[in-house]
């Protein structure tokens, strides 16, 4: 089994159902300010998957606020970001992150009639790809 966690939204919750062998620490609808004075603790999991950004608006700092949350994952963590389909500003932010630290970035190719949550067949994608 593998050790993992998925932090986040209804993104992450979505991802959930096609990884259920991970823990969920999600919310449909949090941005991630709410998130990080929600869940205020460091993670050590072999694989951590971060979906967050999407829900954020214009008041929240969120390259403050998933700096913070990456800075409480382990470094020998293999971390895993889900960007958000919409808000270019912020899938600059993940981006930047992400290559600081090394991680991976995930990127839905198929999305919903919404144009914000992946399709049924985009999220088993997302799910196949974290390893």
């Amino acid at each position: 089994m593998l050790d993992c966690v998925i932090l986040g939204d209804s993104i992450a919750v979505g991802t959930h159902q096609f990884k259920q062998e991970c823990q969920l620490i999600g919310k449909s609808g949090i941005n991630s300010y709410q998130f990080n004075k929600t869940v205020n603790k460091s993670f050590s999991s072999n694989v951590v998957v971060i979906s967050l950004g999407s829900n954020d608006n214009i008041g929240i700092k969120t390259k403050l606020e998933l700096t913070n949350l990456r800075s409480r994952i382990s470094t020998n963590s293999k971390v895993y970001w889900i960007l958000p389909s919409i808000k270019p500003d912020i899938q600059n932010i993940i981006n930047e992150i992400a290559q600081h630290n090394g991680d991976i970035v995930l990127i839905a190719t198929k999305l919903n009639k919404d144009g914000i949550h992946p399709s049924w067949a985009s999220y088993k994608e997302l799910a196949d790809n974290i390893k």
